[in-house]
């Protein structure tokens, strides 16, 4: 028994039009799942969607910011096995310049959104499976912080901990919740944080990292163990991955 195959599981897969969401969502076809993703833009999903491998999957674009959106999405939810949480956005804002709505939107999205999915998900208790798998994708950046992350690093800490809580009150159900802190890989959040910043500082950050800069695959297949069964023991962890 492969206990890695994903075979006839199912799996929801948050902020999959592009990055680290995309990835995974492609990876978990490659296994053997099938995978239900959303994300905000319509067209980018589709991209995502058309390179899953296999049949059986779903699409739903929704913004999760909106309540009646959340709400939307569940209702057209299967039973599922697992889900991963990937939405986030990474606005760099000095100390001295977060305003009120720079919070509001960080949180928002970056916390608030993957929250009350959640919440949403537990109320109907059908679609979360005994030893479903919940993941939530952190940052290496609550440990170690640059300038200007301060709204972004505070919502990924605010994952971390909401995480911990989640996978106690779980634990009854055998629900099982982790979190993976990735550090800087290649994709457009990183080619965001080289424009805002440089691309100097983005090679330092890379020279800090002794195995290099990850790629989006390297993130996706952890992902893949703790959605499978090899990882039935595993709860309220945060496993870093950062190249060293």
């Amino acid at each position: 028994m492969n206990a890695f195959d994903l075979t006839g599981k199912i799996f929801l897969v948050t902020g999959a039009s592009s990055g680290l969401g995309r990835e995974t969502a492609i990876a978990i076809s490659r296994y053997g799942g099938k995978v239900f993703i959303t994300g905000r833009t319509p067209s980018k999903l589709d991209e995502t969607f058309a390179k899953l491998e296999g049949e059986g999957h779903a699409k739903h674009a929704a913004d999760l910011t909106d309540e009646q959106q959340i709400n939307e999405l569940v209702d057209q939810l299967p039973e599922l096995n697992g889900v991963v949480y990937s939405t986030g956005i990474s606005d760099l804002v000095p100390a001295q310049f977060i305003t009120a709505k720079d919070i509001e939107k960080n949180f928002r999205i970056g916390f608030e959104a993957s929250v009350l999915l959640t919440t949403r998900l537990l109320r109907k208790k059908r679609l979360i499976s005994s030893q479903c798998s919940l993941l939530f994708i952190s940052s290496i950046s609550t440990q170690y912080p640059f300038v200007g992350g301060g709204l972004y690093i505070s919502t990924r800490a605010a994952v971390e901990g909401y995480a911990r809580v989640l996978a106690l009150e779980l634990a009854p159900r055998k629900i099982r919740v982790n979190c993976v802190a990735p550090g800087f890989v290649k994709g457009p959040m990183l080619d965001q944080t080289q424009e805002t910043i440089s691309a100097e500082k983005v090679a330092k950050i890379e020279e800090r990292q002794p195995l290099g800069l990850g790629d989006p695959l390297d993130v996706a297949n952890t992902i893949v163990f703790y959605l499978s069964d090899a990882s039935k023991w595993i709860t309220a962890t945060r496993l870093v991955l950062g190249g060293g």
